[in-house]
């Protein structure tokens, strides 16, 4: 009788040992389809080379109708027709720079805001080469009237 009353207890062990190894299953299961854990975003910093430039484009009624025709077709979708940072793609972003508030832009460069509009930043896209730099001086001429209306 001995071997037998063993036999019951694994009989009534088994359901609980086949759960917990159900358990188990499921939470490496689980743990597979879960994202990778987000590193955090390197600070962002612009070389104080980069920052030093100076705008070599005056700020003329040219320059100013060129940077606004540019800023049009990058950067009103996100910072807004009037630059107040409140374009079509910018309901679901965060800090979006409003222009035309005068203290957006006090403590920024030229250089500094050529950086960001050619390299980009967070969410941003870069420029790149695809715009010549007299082509961003001008839109950072213009960026800068935003916040003077």
């Amino acid at each position: 009788m001995k071997g037998r009353s063993s036999k019951e207890e694994v009989l009534k062990k088994t359901p609980l040992i086949l759960l917990t190894l159900l358990f188990f299953v499921f939470a490496l299961w689980a743990q597979k389809d879960q994202p990778p854990a987000k590193a955090p975003a390197p600070e962002y910093k612009i070389p104080p080379e980069a920052a030093a430039r100076v705008n070599p484009v005056k700020p003329t009624e040219e320059s100013l109708a060129k940077g606004k025709k540019l800023y049009g077709f990058d950067c009103a979708m996100c910072h807004g027709n009037n630059g107040n940072g409140k374009g079509d793609m910018a309901t679901d972003m965060k800090n979006v720079t409003d222009f035309t508030n005068p203290d957006a832009l006090k403590n920024r460069t030229d250089g500094e805001l050529f950086y960001v509009i050619r390299n980009g930043k967070g969410e941003m896209p870069p420029e790149g080469d695809r715009a010549k730099d007299q082509d961003i001086w001008n839109m950072v001429n213009y960026i800068r009237s935003l916040a003077k209306k």
